[in-house]
């Protein structure tokens, strides 16, 4: 994997931590263009791709939950 691609993995895991935590991640950093730190735990940078889908599908979870929460509220008060 290339500097760049690595680069890319850690910004697309800052966006899935926001959406879902609605904060910034601590302790991310680049150990090399294979391997990162996340948390204090160090993992190769597919290991990061892996965890950030989690992280997405887990939001997505969540964002499906609230539309079927926001739709029962509303068909109560109708």
């Amino acid at each position: 994997m290339t500097g760049y691609d690595a680069h890319r993995v850690m910004r697309g895991y800052v966006d899935a931590y926001e959406k879902l935590y609605k904060r910034t991640p601590t302790g991310l950093r680049a150990l090399d263009s294979d391997w990162v730190v996340v948390n204090g735990a160090r993992m190769r940078i597919g290991e990061l791709e892996h965890l950030t889908q989690q992280l997405l599908l887990e939001y997505h979870q969540l964002q499906q939950k609230r539309n079927v929460v926001a739709r029962l509220i509303k068909w109560f008060k109708g």
